[in-house]
């Protein structure tokens, strides 16, 4: 069968029906690719570089040559494969601009009977279009709160209550402290996370407020692009308050059951903003498995660090929100109640 050239604008669709095929080379993949699509290289990581410099130093005929030489004894491998993982024989394919290697496995699927799709403009066209969303205007609301009031939690909660949500932390694979790391996946490249960034923010009317939680600049080592961040300066936030034997109790509910040798190199990077003796006390609780102690003595450092990121946003913006003592489903009434002060006139759809 004949493969057909589309634009980024059919495979929204498609690609919802029928699985993807990323054919660059592995290093390119890690690197970043589109979400859900699966690595099948025409060129691997060494030979991408041979071809790479032939195309420089001697033009495209003789890198084509290469090319060929190269990955011909392995056509009847890619074939093999691709009809075993995908016996339905419908496909869409990219490559790095859409050029020869998304041809040539293209040219190779439609031999053996595949129905193929292939990205015109290949990944680059996805990830101008991906790195262009995550630096929009959006309408913005953020939740605050000092470390253990549950935010994540409320997060998902007002998701579950049909409001727009954006989980910086998920996509970023870390909770955004020393500790945020312990038990997650490996974070994604700065680029591929601006890739899941753009696929949730995708799906969000850009008209209507998004909830995100507070964040620095910083999630883990991945950063924040700088208009997005801007933004969330400059944008309404709610100060959750919860007392503090509600924050430690959270907390210990999350990280008590984590390794105690990861909780303990979460502690030591601090030490130099701990001090020698908070940072001792603290492995001492955590090697006696006396959760409170140690959680405490931290929310000491991140209380005060919560209070100096909280001044970066624009004044007149924030407004607190008590929450100490009260029920999940309560809790989001009153943040929908809050949010009308900035967002018009909430109403309840149990009334």
């Amino acid at each position: 069968m004949a493969e057909q050239l589309i634009s980024l604008d059919d495979f929204w669709s498609l690609r919802d029906q029928f699985p993807m095929l990323d054919a660059r080379s592995e290093g390119e993949f890690e690197q970043s690719h589109i979400p859900n699509s699966i690595n099948i290289p025409i060129l691997n990581n060494s030979e991408r570089i041979v071809v790479g410099t032939l195309y420089k130093e001697r033009g495209s005929e003789e890198a084509t040559i290469k090319g060929f030489e190269l990955v011909g004894p392995r056509f009847h491998l890619i074939l093999k494969e691709v009809l075993k993982k995908f016996p339905e024989k419908k496909i869409l394919i990219y490559c790095w601009r859409g050029g020869m290697r998304s041809q040539i496995l293209s040219w190779l699927l439609t031999m053996v009977g595949f129905e193929v799709f292939r990205l015109k403009g290949g990944y680059k066209t996805y990830r101008t279009y991906s790195f262009d969303l995550v630096r929009r205007e959006w309408v913005l609301i953020v939740l605050g709160g000092k470390t253990g009031t549950g935010k994540t939690r409320l997060l998902q909660s007002l998701q579950e209550s049909d409001e727009q949500i954006i989980d910086l932390e998920g996509l970023a694979n870390h909770k955004g402290s020393s500790f945020g790391s312990i038990g997650q996946p490996a974070q994604p490249t700065v680029e591929q996370f601006e890739n899941l960034f753009a696929e949730a923010l995708r799906k969000q009317n850009p008209k209507k407020p998004i909830w995100i939680e507070n964040e620095s600049r910083k999630i883990g080592r991945l950063i924040l692009p700088d208009k997005f961040y801007l933004q969330m300066l400059a944008a309404p936030l709610i100060d959750i308050l919860k007392t503090d034997e509600e924050r430690v109790e959270l907390i210990a509910e999350e990280y008590a059951v984590l390794p105690a040798d990861e909780l303990i190199l979460a502690v030591l990077r601090l030490k130099k903003r701990l001090g020698g003796l908070r940072t001792s006390q603290a492995i001492e609780a955590i090697v006696e498995g006396n959760h409170a102690e140690w959680i405490s003595n931290m929310l000491i450092y991140y209380d005060k660090a919560y209070i100096f990121d909280l001044e970066k946003h624009a004044e007149g913006k924030t407004i607190q929100l008590d929450l100490r003592g009260i029920d999940p489903d309560t809790s989001i009434k009153k943040l929908l109640e809050a949010k009308t002060q900035f967002h018009g006139k909430y109403t309840n759809k149990t009334d």
